[in-house]
């Protein structure tokens, strides 16, 4: 039954793996020093909705600024697109790196801070995007069916903002691994509790699917272990089931989102997480009714925040400077600085979205708090929406406006104003419109 079809999906998959001795999430946990598993990047070019689209995640903590925006050329160049039309989003795992082209260029002029992103293994690294593209292109599949699903995600995800004063503030948060029984034995919180996915087919055929959770992907890390963690691991073993179909895995907007409640930090925890996750991508896939595509429709947009009030340049200098500051705030404030020149520069942040159907994939930047992916589903009405965090970087946090009063680390790390929120929603609407 597949037919002739307007449309064609290339997958593609390539090692993203740092050489041992790379940083880790920024410079300021343990390099690499050995690899327990590869990281990979995966995503997919679809042709036959204008100039074609491109949609990847890779297994990195994040990618920044110029660094998000090199990533979206190289891929664009290689498929015959133009940059606008390209998705990359981080799937997050900290034991991986945290590309920023400007925060490496303001490090490195110290002389004693430890690098963030090794330049020529990110040269390569394009390079080697540019080739899987291109490969994956000469053998189009033909895109015919479409199908989505979800399933409840058992004990994985749980709101890290949980442990509240009277007023509604943070008191502490409770991390991605957490062994202190009273933060464990507080509620879930607000979570997405399902993952959602859509499966692109020829005829009968599985020829990608792509997998949307909202939670941390951390069991433990700053151990010096490269790794995908149990959100890699747990595509990876699904992919093993399906060789033929390329499986691709997002991470929705879980900036306030993590296993704290379900993690104590052990081996076994990170097994036990990597079967959860598994078991609801299985069951995501049970009940799949494929449907003819009818229509595919790529939207794109920008969006310029506004920094922090609190950012000022000269102050982020002196503190980059300073010798006698711990690493971790000395190359935070870098990655700020990059930020604050950026918005300064006028260079706005990308949002996508892919509808197929009635489904859509979403593609956000940063870290977002889950409540955007809840409103992204409200504002789409009866769609079938699977969100993606984790784009540009640049930005780190992304509370909804309500939380910044609220303090807490999140919002210690949120390099823009509250107005994103209205930003954010409004981008959300344009990208989401019937």
């Amino acid at each position: 039954d597949s037919g002739e079809s307007s449309w064609s999906i290339a997958p593609f998959r390539f090692d993203v793996t740092p050489p041992i001795g790379h940083s880790c999430c920024g410079g300021w946990i343990p390099t690499i020093a050995v690899v327990d598993d590869p990281l990979e990047a995966a995503g997919f070019v679809l042709q036959g909705a204008g100039e074609p689209v491109v949609v990847c995640a890779v297994d990195w903590c994040a990618l920044a600024n110029a660094a998000h925006l090199e990533w979206r050329r190289a891929l664009a160049e290689a498929a015959g697109t133009t940059p606008d039309r390209v998705a990359v989003q981080c799937v997050h795992q900290h034991n991986a790196p945290f590309a920023c082209l400007e925060t490496e260029e303001i490090v490195a002029a110290q002389g004693d801070l430890p690098h963030v992103l090794d330049r020529d293994f990110f040269g390569r690294v394009l390079a080697d995007a540019g080739r899987a593209v291109a490969t994956a292109m000469q053998t189009p599949r033909q895109l015919t069916h479409v199908a989505h699903g979800m399933a409840r995600v058992d004990r994985i995800a749980s709101n890290r903002r949980v442990d509240r004063g009277g007023d509604g503030r943070v008191i502490r948060g409770r991390p991605s691994a957490c062994r202190d029984p009273e933060l464990v034995g507080l509620p879930e919180g607000l979570i997405d509790p399902w993952l959602r996915t859509v499966v692109f087919y020829d005829g009968a055929e599985k020829v990608v699917a792509c997998h949307s959770y909202a939670t941390h992907p951390m069991s433990f890390y700053a151990d010096g272990r490269a790794t995908s963690d149990f959100a890699g691991l747990a595509r990876k073993r699904r992919q093993a089931d399906e060789p033929g179909c390329v499986h691709v895995y997002f991470t929705g907007c879980a900036g306030d989102v993590a296993a704290g409640k379900y993690n104590d930090g052990s081996p076994e925890a990170r097994v036990a997480l990597t079967s959860r996750l598994y078991d609801g991508i299985v069951a995501s896939e049970a009940a799949l009714e494929r449907r003819p595509v009818r229509a595919v429709t790529w939207r794109s947009a920008e969006i310029l925040p506004v920094v922090r009030a609190s950012f000022d340049a000269k102050d982020l200098e002196r503190r980059i400077a300073d010798r006698s500051g711990r690493v971790v705030d000395r190359n935070r404030s870098a990655y700020m600085l990059a930020w604050l020149r950026r918005l300064e520069a006028a260079r706005p942040v990308p949002l996508s979205a892919l509808a197929i159907n009635d489904a859509t994939l979403l593609q956000l930047p940063a870290e977002c708090f889950v409540g955007y992916q809840l409103r992204a589903q409200a504002i789409a009405g009866g769609r079938f929406v699977a969100t993606a965090a984790y784009g540009d970087g640049g930005g780190w946090y992304i509370p909804v406006r309500e939380e910044y009063s609220h303090d807490g680390y999140e919002i210690s790390v949120a390099f823009s104003d509250p107005n994103i929120d209205d930003l954010l929603t409004d981008a959300l609407h344009s990208l989401l419109a019937s």
